[in-house]
């Protein structure tokens, strides 16, 4: 769940007021006077400004949280794979130092098939992972054909994946800047361009293959590279995770490309586990926060205060006012400026445009505890019962085939659960004993596709969840024999119930769709791509915000520029 990722980034020059939370709080009182505040987690990278973080839960983190749901089972809640944050974030706030580790997998993807074996043999599957020569005798059983051409297609996704980064930290391009005011402002704007000019350079005579790739459905480049159903369908699964959409619609390719932006220990598109799960990440960056002097504290809930046109700091539930010369959000845009912001500070039309923004989640999320490894009749367990290399992977259930998605999909959109759900399930206590009691193991379920309401209009009650639980129980159970009876206890999150408790409007992982129409210059809404909002002061920094999807920091980072260079004005 690449769009899941939702660790709070911290540092000098941020005062946070969240809708989230910390297990541990400072042991410095709240004051009363801040130079800035950020609703929901974020990043100001060395601003020097006195910092603050305010969360609403007890748990620290947004949705990149770990929870102890079933007595002695460590969950990574929301958020389960870390692979988006960015690289120099990551060494800036010296996460290692400050207990970050990711537990790296290779494999990666694991794939079975339901069909019968040859012979006694096991049913098929399809492996993938970082020895390339093992990764083609995989798909070679499919396909010698795809197997030849699959390096290509690797190095096709690296050279257009690495060609977009800079645009991933830097904000976008400053139009306003770039078409009113001054010759100097026009001046000091063209500065906006060069991230987009060298990702133009990087990309060079790929730029056809980069327009088609973000632009067309993914089956369309798909097909013509691959002829395998297990691959393509594969594959695809990074084209929709997480977004309402098919692999056969437009701008699904993006959604694929999105997937592979991300590098963990300098391996380009690699995922892992964090140890002691998603909270891990959120635990380092508040001691890195800490370290320079941050102030954090739990359970808070704040509306934004406002006063001659401009952000003064926040309210707090217990009436507790607390003032600063900016506020920054990582919310969602729709909480920001519905919820938090007093409606008369903004313009009608903004307010009207802010209401339009997508947020359709086709996801639900579940977490389960079992107390033994679940045994895949396509990889069946050893005999000593320890783990073979594909638990360790996203392991792709009802992927066999891209109609088998397509399906799954046109149900959803039907306003019902899909009766045979695409699952990606994993399990990292595989690879980190700190999740589970020896022998037990803690399992994420990341299930599509799922509406925010039945039938477009009925919420889900407590039977729904049950029912819907045992569809997907019962497709593991085919896969793996033994899976139902293992289970201990179970957490089912729907698209509601995780804008219930995670705050993520929608149930959207992302902070809203990565449709086309909103990225980079449209994200979350052309009027406020470059951060700041029709508030003086007030400014957004969440995934909400370009690059979006769960790009850890970045967003962060990009507004903390905006900030800084406004801070002296305000």
């Amino acid at each position: 769940m690449a769009a899941a990722v939702r660790a709070g980034l911290w540092h000098r020059g941020v005062i946070s007021v969240t809708r989230r939370g910390s297990h541990s709080h400072s042991n410095t009182a709240l004051k009363p006077q801040y130079d800035a505040i950020i609703i929901g987690a974020a990043y100001l990278q060395k601003g020097g400004l006195k910092t603050t973080v305010l969360e609403c839960r007890h748990v620290l983190g947004g949705a990149a949280v770990s929870e102890e749901i079933i007595p002695g089972f460590l969950f990574s809640r929301a958020s389960y794979l870390l692979s988006l944050l960015r690289p120099h974030i990551y060494q800036d706030l010296e996460l290692k130092k400050h207990g970050l580790k990711v537990y790296m997998r290779d494999p990666y993807s694991f794939t079975p098939m339901l069909e019968d074996g040859v012979r006694g043999r096991p049913p098929p599957s399809l492996t993938l992972g970082a020895d390339l020569a093992k990764t083609q005798k995989e798909i070679g059983k499919f396909s010698e054909k795809d197997a030849k051409v699959y390096p290509e297609f690797l190095s096709y996704l690296e050279r257009l994946a690495c060609a977009i980064h800079p645009l991933l930290d830097a904000p976008p391009v400053d139009i306003p800047g770039l078409t009113q005011g001054s010759l100097r402002k026009k001046i000091s704007a063209l500065r906006s361009l060069k991230p987009l000019v060298k990702s133009g350079n990087d990309l060079g005579k790929n730029i056809p293959d980069f327009y088609e790739l973000v632009t067309a459905p993914v089956m369309k480049v798909l097909n013509r590279w691959f002829e395998s159903e297990p691959l393509r369908a594969t594959l695809a699964t990074d084209s929709v995770i997480g977004a309402n959409t098919s692999p056969n619609n437009p701008g699904s390719g993006y959604v694929l490309l999105h997937h592979v932006m991300g590098e963990l220990e300098k391996e380009k598109g690699a995922w892992g586990y964090v140890e002691g799960g998603m909270g891990g990440v959120s635990q380092s960056i508040a001691r890195s926060a800490r370290s320079l002097g941050a102030d954090i504290f739990t359970n808070r809930v704040s509306i934004q205060e406002v006063g001659d046109g401009s952000a003064k700091g926040v309210v707090l539930t217990d009436e507790t006012e607390v003032h600063s010369k900016v506020v920054l959000s990582n919310a969602t845009p729709y909480i920001t400026f519905k919820q938090l912001t007093p409606q008369d500070a903004l313009p009608e039309a903004f307010i009207t445009a802010v209401d339009q923004i997508d947020y359709t989640s086709p996801v639900t999320k579940i977490n389960v505890a079992v107390d033994k490894l679940p045994n895949f009749l396509a990889a069946p367990n050893s005999a000593d019962g320890k783990p073979g290399p594909h638990h360790q992977c996203s392991i792709h259930l009802n992927c066999e085939s891209v109609e088998v998605l397509e399906e799954a999909y046109r149900e959803g959109q039907q306003g019902r659960p899909s009766s045979r759900p695409m699952i990606e399930m994993t399990i990292p206590s595989v690879l980190d004993p700190t999740l589970a009691p020896p022998g037990c193991h803690v399992v994420s379920l990341f299930i599509q596709f799922t509406p925010y309401l039945l039938e477009g209009r009925r919420v889900w009650t407590d039977e729904d969840r049950e029912r819907f639980a045992d569809t997907a129980f019962d497709w593991v159970e085919r896969y793996a024999p033994g899976f139902k009876k293992s289970i201990v206890g179970k957490d089912v999150l729907t698209p509601a119930d995780l804008e219930r408790v995670f705050s993520l409007t929608g149930g959207n992982i992302f902070h809203g769709s990565m449709s086309l129409d909103q990225l980079y210059l449209a994200r979350p809404l052309p009027s406020v791509a470059d951060y700041r909002s029709p508030v003086k002061g007030l400014y957004l920094c969440g995934s909400g915000s370009h690059p979006g999807g769960g790009v850890m920091g970045a967003a962060g980072w990009n507004s903390a520029l905006k900030v800084l260079a406004d801070f002296k004005r305000l």
